[in-house]
């Protein structure tokens, strides 16, 4: 069986601590929450199968770290540049590049999202693979929204959804305050 080593990051965002796994050519691998650190990790079992992965703590912040701070302060842009490398099936790569056409401040249903991919049948087979996106944010799988414009599946909690997308633009502001942060 072959071996990946991978480095983790954890690091304080105002919805919770964001772990980051990076390899050694700072590409990103997996993004996601330390409360769904174990969902986190079954993902990488699937995309990685028969390849043994472990994680390492990160000795100094990467590249990508850097440029995630700065999204949280207000920089929105530069997550588009963060470099990613994928596991998973050809469909789910299509899915997963296809997120980063989606403009901060913009959503689309799974519906349109999956006729931007040329896929226009395939919109729960888009929507099973969006949830499965292992580089969220980075990958914005955030910004795909239900065909009612309900905030449907997002792997870290409807309410980071929505803080996001309040983030970003994408919808108005809550009156009310969000349960859990």
């Amino acid at each position: 069986m072959s071996a990946l080593i991978f480095q983790l990051e954890r690091f304080a965002t105002p919805i919770g601590q964001l772990l980051l796994v990076s390899d050694e050519q700072q590409k990103v691998r997996a993004i996601d929450w330390q409360d769904y650190e174990a969902r986190m990790q079954l993902l990488m079992r699937r995309q990685y199968k028969g390849i043994a992965v472990s994680l390492r703590d990160a000795a100094q912040a990467s590249p990508a770290r850097r440029i995630l701070e700065a999204y949280f302060e207000g920089d929105l842009a530069g997550i588009e540049q963060i470099p990613v490398a994928l596991g998973g099936t050809d469909f789910q790569r299509q899915v997963w590049l296809g997120l980063r056409a989606i403009p901060a401040g913009q959503v689309l249903s799974y519906g349109d999202f999956a006729a931007r991919l040329g896929r226009p049948s395939a919109s729960r087979a888009v929507g099973l693979a969006n949830g499965a996106n292992p580089v969220s944010i980075v990958l914005p799988c955030h910004r795909v929204i239900g065909s009612n414009a309900a905030l449907t599946g997002y792997g870290g909690g409807l309410q980071r959804k929505r803080w996001l997308l309040e983030h970003e633009k994408a919808i108005q502001p809550l009156t009310q305050s969000l349960p859990g942060f």
